[in-house]
C-alpha cells in the first residue's frame, strides 16, 4: 500500500464543492489530493508529514482573479506610501526615501490615498519641498492618477497650453497651469520619460510580489495587465523567466493589455504574444480591456452625468476609453480567436458597454468556454444585473472596496447622487440573480489579503485592522454569506482562470491548500477579518509558513 506524503486532520475542511461539504481529513500524494474524509490511519506511513489542524480550518488555495504582483513588488522596492494615510506622512516618507537614494535619476513609488488631499489632488508645490532637485512620479493607490513635481512637469513639457489627452485630464490651478496631479491617460505624458527597470529588477519584483501573495494564502492568480504598459517593462517576460528557472510557484494567467491608442490591427500581435508567452505555469490567454477610469476623478463612464456635489447635474459623464463600436467588434474577434475577455468597468455605462460587447460576440460566434469576466463593478444599473447570468459573464468582485471610508464618503457619494449611490458593488443582487462570482484584490491598489475582502463581502464594513474612520455598514442588503464569498475566492476564480483542477478540495484535485488559524464560520462574523494564514501549499509543497 502506498502512503500519503501529507495528511491534514483534526479540523474542519471547507471543500468549496457544489454542496459545500465539510470533511475533517485530507491526504496528499505528490501534487494531488488522494483522499477527503475517511480513516486517516490508512494513509499515514513512516515518511508522511501529519499536520494536526487542532480545530483550525483547511481551505482550497485562494485565487486572485485581478491582481498586479509585479507592480506590487516594485512598489515595495520603491517609495512605498501605502502604509500611510496623511499628506504629512507621505511627504516625510518621500523625503526620507529621496535622501536614501541620491543616485536615482527619478524618485518613483506611489500608493497615496486621494482622501488625504483636498479634492483628491495633491500639488506639485508640496512635492517640490521634499524633492526639489530631480523629477518625481508617484501614482496613487488605484493607479488612475499620479502626483508629480515641477521638475517632472518641466521635463514633459506640460504647461498651461498643453491640451488634455482624450483619455485623461491634467489637473490645473485657477490660471490653467498644471497643478501637480495627472489623471488617467495624462499620466503617459510623464510616464514615457521614466527609465525602464532592468529584467533582473522586474524578476526580483515578481518573486517579492509572489511571496507576499503566498503569505495571504494566494496560490494562483490572474495578472490583470501584462504586455506593453507602464514605465517598468513587461511583466510577462518576468513570468516566462521565473517559470523557466523554477522561481514561479504560483499558477498564473496573464491578461494582455488592449492598447486603446490602437484598434483591431493589434489582434495579430496579441495572438503572437499568446503563443510566445505560454509556459508550464504561465499562460497569456486573457485580454485586459480598460473601458473606463474611476469615479473619484470623474473618469468612470456613467449613463447620466456626475453631480456637482450639490445635487445638480454637471456636463461630465466620464470617459469610455474604447469607442463602443470598436469594443463590440474587438470582443467578437477576440472571442472567436479563443481569448478570454477581462474588462475593467467602474461606471454603469462602462458595465453596460462591456455586457453589450459580450452579447455581440455570442450572437456572432455562439457560446463557448472562454469565460469572460468584468472586474470592479462599482456602479451597476439594476437592469444589467440579470444580464451577467444570461450572458455567462462572471462578476469579478473586489469586495474590500464595498465599505464606507473617507474616499467613498468625500469623493464619491456626493458626486454620484441617488439612486446611483445605492447601485454600488451589488454582490447580493448579482448572486441572487444567478451570476457566477469570482474575487480578487487589485493589489497594489489595496491589500491582497483575501480574509480582509471576505470580511467586507459578508459584513459590508471594513474590519478594524483595515478601517479608515468610524462608519456603519454600506448597503447591507448587498451582503453575501461567508460560504459564497470563500467559494468565489477559490472555485469561482479557479473557473475564471481555467484552472479546473484546482479551487476545490476533492480527490484528484491539485494540492493547493491553505491552513487558517481558526474556523471563521465558528466565531462571530464580525471577526472574520481577524483570521490569518498559518501555511500555504502549492502542489503539496509548503510555499509559506507563518
Amino acid at each position: 500500500m502506498s502512503f500519503a506524503d501529507l495528511v491534514f486532520s483534526g479540523g474542519p475542511v471547507f471543500t468549496a464543492d457544489t454542496v459545500r461539504s465539510r470533511a475533517h481529513f485530507v491526504a496528499v500524494a505528490g501534487n494531488r489530493i488522494v483522499a477527503v474524509g475517511g480513516d486517516a490511519s490508512d494513509h499515514i506511513g513512516p515518511k508522511t508529514r501529519v499536520i494536526d489542524l487542532g480545530g483550525r480550518m483547511l481551505v482550497p488555495g485562494f485565487q486572485d482573479a485581478h491582481v498586479h504582483p509585479v507592480w506590487g513588488g516594485l512598489d515595495l522596492l520603491r517609495c512605498d506610501l501605502s502604509p500611510y494615510a496623511t499628506s504629512a506622512e507621505y511627504l516625510t516618507t518621500i523625503a526620507s526615501y529621496s535622501a536614501a537614494h541620491p543616485d536615482d535619476e527619478w524618485v518613483l513609488g506611489g500608493g497615496w490615498s486621494m482622501s488625504a488631499f483636498p479634492g483628491g489632488t495633491p500639488l506639485a508645490s508640496e512635492l517640490d519641498r521634499v524633492v526639489p532637485d530631480r523629477p518625481a512620479f508617484l501614482p496613487n493607490r488605484d493607479g488612475h492618477g499620479a502626483w508629480v513635481n515641477s521638475r517632472a512637469l518641466e521635463l514633459a513639457g506640460i504647461t498651461a497650453d498643453t491640451l488634455d489627452p482624450s483619455d485623461g485630464r491634467i489637473e490645473r490651478d485657477a490660471h490653467g497651469a498644471p497643478s501637480g496631479t495627472l489623471h488617467e491617460g495624462a499620466m503617459a505624458l510623464v510616464n514615457r520619460l521614466l527609465p525602464p527597470e532592468t529584467p533582473e529588477r522586474m524578476l526580483e519584483a515578481l518573486v517579492l510580489g509572489q511571496n507576499y501573495l503566498h503569505s495571504f494564502g494566494v496560490t494562483a492568480w490572474q495578472d490583470a495587465i501584462v504586455g506593453a504598459y507602464g514605465d517598468a517593462g513587461d511583466p510577462a517576460e518576468s513570468y516566462v523567466a521565473a517559470s523557466a528557472s523554477g522561481a514561479l510557484t504560483g499558477r498564473v494567467v496573464g491578461a494582455l493589455w488592449w492598447d486603446r491608442s490602437r484598434g483591431l490591427e493589434q489582434i495579430p500581435d496579441l495572438l503572437d504574444q499568446r503563443e510566445r508567452l505560454t509556459t508550464d505555469r504561465f499562460r497569456a490567454t486573457s485580454i485586459k480591456i480598460m473601458q473606463d477610469g474611476v469615479a473619484e476623478n470623474f473618469t468612470a463612464s456613467m449613463l447620466e452625468p456626475y453631480s456637482d456635489g450639490h445635487g445638480h447635474p454637471s456636463d461630465n459623464s466620464g470617459i469610455s476609453f474604447v469607442a463602443p463600436e470598436v469594443l463590440v467588434e474587438a470582443a467578437a474577434q477576440l472571442d472567436a480567436a479563443g481569448f478570454q475577455l477581462h474588462f475593467h468597468a467602474i461606471g454603469d455605462r462602462a458595465v453596460r458597454e462591456c455586457l453589450d460587447a459580450v452579447e455581440h460576440a455570442l450572437a456572432r460566434n455562439g457560446r463557448n468556454d472562454n469565460r469572460h469576466h468584468i472586474a470592479h463593478l462599482q456602479v451597476v444599473h439594476p437592469d444589467d444585473v440579470p444580464r451577467f447570468r444570461e450572458l455567462d459573464v462572471t462578476a469579478n468582485m473586489q469586495s474590500l472596496w464595498a465599505a464606507l471610508e473617507p474616499q467613498m464618503v468625500e469623493l464619491t457619494l456626493p458626486f454620484l447622487g441617488e439612486p446611483r449611490s445605492s447601485w454600488q458593488y451589488p454582490w447580493g443582487d448579482l448572486h441572487r440573480a444567478g451570476a457566477m462570482l469570482a474575487a480578487g484584490s487589485d493589489w497594489s491598489v489595496s491589500t491582497p489579503d483575501p480574509l480582509a475582502a471576505l470580511h467586507v463581502a459578508v459584513n459590508r464594513i471594513a474590519h478594524r485592522d483595515w478601517a479608515e474612520g468610524e462608519y456603519g455598514p454600506f448597503l447591507p442588503e448587498q451582503r453575501i454569506d461567508l460560504a459564497t464569498a470563500i467559494t468565489a475566492y477559490t472555485a469561482g476564480s479557479a473557473r475564471v482562470n481555467h484552472l479546473d483542477e484546482s479551487g476545490q478540495i476533492r480527490v484528484g484535485a491539485l494540492a493547493d491548500l491553505v491552513v487558517l488559524d481558526r474556523d471563521p464560520f465558528a466565531g462571530p462574523q464580525e471577526e472574520i477579518g481577524s483570521t490569518r494564514v498559518v501555511e500555504t501549499f502549492v502542489d503539496g509543497r509548503s510555499v509559506y509558513a507563518a
